[in-house]
């Protein structure tokens, strides 16, 4: 029964520790400037050429205008600029839409990911200068 409970301890721990994880962090332009992780745009078309984006993020809709949504087709385009094992960012409008999705990413699906809490909105209200969105850059 101990060799059991000890095996059934460390599979646990083992599973923990590869299990991916979430990290919420509050946006600000100093982090957006500095950091080195790649930056997903999870806005709609619309929303990009409405606003512009932050420079180098790949834009990668999540939800569509009528909120509908593909997983399938966003993990498609999403794996083809991250790998599963690397840390990256998330950004919507205000941060509703990707808590839920970097929640989903991580938890279910061990991404490692950042949920930039705020969105652009916040961005904005802090002086920040977003980039021109040109459709099809990327």
């Amino acid at each position: 029964m101990k060799i059991l409970k000890k095996t059934v301890l460390g599979a646990f721990i083992l599973a923990t520790s590869l299990s991916a994880e979430v990290t919420n962090i509050e946006v600000t332009p100093a982090f957006i400037n500095n950091t080195k992780l790649k930056i997903i745009d999870i806005r709609t078309q619309g929303e990009w050429i409405e606003t512009g984006i932050v420079r180098g993020a790949y834009t990668i809709t999540f939800f569509d205008e009528r909120g509908n949504y593909n997983i399938d087709a966003f993990l498609e385009k999403l794996n083809t600029v991250v790998d599963k094992d690397e840390k990256f960012a998330l950004i919507c409008r205000t941060g509703s839409r990707t808590g839920m999705i970097s929640n989903f990413l991580g938890k279910k699906l061990n991404y490692h990911v950042v949920n930039l809490k705020g969105g652009i909105m916040k961005l904005f209200k802090e002086g920040f200068k977003p980039e021109f969105y040109a459709p099809n850059k990327k």
